[in-house]
């Protein structure tokens, strides 16, 4: 069982801003939990290739959270947070 701590990026704090309120419950206090105990598997979690490698991604619906996995610090970087239509443009 891990014990990561979540860290938000300054780009993602700024989006919190403009993300409804319903998702934001649901990040908060669904999803943060779940990274903390296990941020690399899970349902709606997924390892990004590519471009993207070394990012996930947590499935919200229609949208995305993405983030990064500092493991020799035990932080969870959240990055980002966009619909599925423009997450990977």
């Amino acid at each position: 069982m891990y014990n990561f701590q979540i860290a938000e990026t300054k780009n993602f704090q700024k989006l919190k801003l403009k993300i409804d309120k319903k998702k934001l419950e649901k990040i908060e206090q669904i999803v943060y939990p779940q990274l903390k105990s296990n941020p690399f598997y899970g349902t709606n979690i997924k390892k990004l290739k590519g471009e993207l490698e070394g990012y996930y991604r947590y499935r919200i619906g229609n949208y995305r959270l993405f983030y990064i996995i500092e493991e020799d610090k035990v932080i969870v970087v959240i990055t980002d947070f966009k619909s599925r239509q423009k997450s990977y443009d």
